[in-house]
């Protein structure tokens, strides 16, 4: 009975992302002119709420059973995308359907990746009652590579924030699933090497470096390094509005500075903008109650599966929220990565719902 009232404690901040959300992309939408993204927010927020009433009713766990096909049809439509999906300043990442608006097949992936790494460790641990080396070995590799082909069709879009994103989701599961620290320790080593030999590529023969890479992966290279000297017109203005809200904030709504794209990678400046330190509080502290549920649900479970999927959901929302407010308020480069539950999305929003429906209604058995 326990985890079901700490489930169910899930939905209270839920509720109040949802007012917290349409407020802000009230206040965001004054400054181009659109309300019809407020409606589709709402429109959003509802339907994934009625997903998570209308999961109660069937058996949440039978759905890994078709990760690899999910996790095909995921990789399938970024390829797609790579063909047909509409450009939106220099990037290939959504379909537009008319009349419905535009679909981002990466947000779904991300979800789709955690099942099918659910699905792969399910079947490691059915098939061996005691791992060898051999054996985490193999299952390292395996989830790597298949992290690595939607990195590779998500890289090419470009979008090097949701490569980032599938890598943490990956390496996070791997370790909560609980393979040898060693082969973490080697693979660190290994990635610092070739990080190091990177950089020194990068900095010392760029021109070179162009010519094999392009001018825009070093374009999208030297905007993440030199992010703090480089803030230009979004972070500047984001800044300010932060600061001069003070205490209270201008009201909801009075957001004195313009910030691009305010209604989603800047969401948190015009909410901070509006409602001061204490509005900035209650969001980060909703924030924390949320996290903590979800890794108490985590916690309070004896089902492996459950907690490698909390575990990967859990490290992309942490790792989202972590690096948008910190963008927001200049610690952090500027990545493109939106504030989960609060930014304006309905591929993300949705993604995010379908995982809270799957972990509130998850009951272990087949």
């Amino acid at each position: 009975m326990k985890k079901y009232i700490t489930k169910n404690k899930i939905l209270i901040p839920l509720f109040i992302f949802f007012i917290i959300s349409i407020s802000s992309i009230y206040a965001a939408s004054i400054n181009f002119h659109s309300k019809d993204i407020i409606l589709k927010q709402i429109m959003w927020y509802i339907i994934g709420f009625i997903i998570i009433g209308v999961t109660t009713k069937f058996k949440c766990k039978k759905i890994i059973d078709y990760a690899f096909l999910l996790y095909i049809l995921g990789n399938v439509l970024l390829f797609l995308l790579l063909i047909f999906g509409t450009e939106v300043n220099n990037s290939k990442c959504w379909f537009v359907i008319p009349g419905i608006g535009s679909v981002q097949p990466s947000e779904f992936m991300k979800i789709i990746l955690i099942l099918t790494n659910v699905k792969i460790f399910d079947h490691e641990n059915k098939k061996h009652d005691k791992r060898t080396l051999k054996d985490d070995l193999r299952t390292f590799f395996v989830v790597m590579f298949v992290t690595l082909i939607p990195s590779v069709l998500t890289f090419l879009e470009p979008d090097t924030g949701m490569v980032i994103i599938y890598f943490l989701i990956s390496f996070v599961m791997l370790f909560i699933y609980g393979i040898r620290k060693s082969i973490f320790i080697v693979i660190i080593v290994m990635l610092i090497i070739i990080l190091a030999v990177f950089l020194t590529f990068y900095f010392n023969y760029q021109d070179t470096f162009i010519n094999i890479f392009g001018t825009s992966f070093f374009y999208r290279i030297d905007r993440l390094l030199d992010w703090s000297n480089k803030s230009g017109m979004q972070l500047t203005n984001a800044l300010a509005a932060i600061k001069a809200a003070g205490l209270f904030g201008f009201g909801i709504g009075n957001t004195p500075i313009y910030i691009p794209e305010p209604h989603t990678d800047f969401i948190f400046s015009v909410y901070a903008s509006n409602t001061g330190f204490i509005g900035a509080l209650i969001l980060i502290t909703m924030i924390t109650v949320f996290d903590v549920l979800l890794f108490k649900v985590s916690d309070e479970t004896n089902d492996k599966n459950l907690r490698y999927i909390i575990a990967g959901f859990g490290a992309m929302i942490v790792y989202q929220q972590v690096q948008n407010i910190g963008m927001n308020v200049g610690v952090l480069p500027i990545t493109g990565i939106t504030l989960p539950f609060i930014s304006y999305g309905g591929s993300s929003l949705l993604s995010y719902m379908l995982a809270i429906s799957l972990i509130l209604n998850y009951d272990g058995k087949k």
